[in-house]
């Protein structure tokens, strides 16, 4: 029997998934969260073998932050991604975090049994427009966009001019505009709308939220 942990902030989210996993002859639901406190302390209590985490949960700390907290509890469960950010920055984030897969919410049943057995199993398990996303990114011909000009870009589509971009990145005025010239660079645009816009295209990062974000 494999168990799991629900990490989601929306209680229907939470409850579909339970009736859904639950019909599995081999996969047990044993505990549910919402947060970093929650998902800590049904891990502890629990122990599973699988925890299906989102990476939006609301105004605390995200799906990113938690992967390495619970990974450090002993016996380390495996974190299975659930979500529906499907960009490259959100991706290789929870990779890195430690997340053993990465699957989007409108995956069919069929396909989350498998990964949440794969993902039980040692394996690691990828959507096909992530691994689609993943591949892009190692196969392009040009330079990679840094992780700090990822930042960047999620301000830029914020709407931030630069003291704001300086402000937030702890950084002066003078660095924020040799960021801004490799971003243009390395996107081959000219002006913060047209890296933007390449940005959102080449789905290095999501478009701002509006309002209540989705999970």
């Amino acid at each position: 029997m494999i168990r799991l942990v629900l990490c989601d902030d929306h209680p229907v989210v939470r409850a579909g998934l339970r009736a859904l996993v639950d019909g599995q002859e081999d996969l047990a639901v044993v505990g549910e969260a919402a947060d970093l406190a929650s998902a800590v302390r049904a891990v502890t209590l629990e122990r599973p073998d699988v925890v299906l985490m989102d990476l939006n949960l609301g105004a605390g700390p995200g799906g990113v932050e938690i992967i390495p907290r619970l990974r450090s509890l002993s016996p380390s469960p495996r974190v299975l991604v659930l979500t529906t950010y499907d960009t490259e920055s959100d991706i290789l984030r929870a990779l890195d975090a430690g997340a053993a897969g990465y699957l989007l919410k409108d995956a069919p049943p069929e396909e989350l049994f498998a990964a949440i057995h794969a993902t039980a199993h040692g394996e690691m398990v990828l959507s096909s427009s992530v691994a689609a996303t993943l591949l892009r990114r190692a196969s392009s011909p040009g330079p990679v966009v840094t992780e700090r000009e990822v930042q960047v870009l999620e301000l830029l589509v914020r709407g931030l001019g630069n003291k704001d971009l300086a402000r937030e990145l702890l950084v002066s005025e003078a660095t924020v505009k040799s960021h801004l010239s490799h971003i243009y660079a390395k996107l081959g645009v000219e002006t913060r709308a047209g890296a933007v816009a390449a940005a959102l295209d080449q789905r290095i990062v999501r478009a701002a939220d509006r309002g209540p974000p989705p999970s």
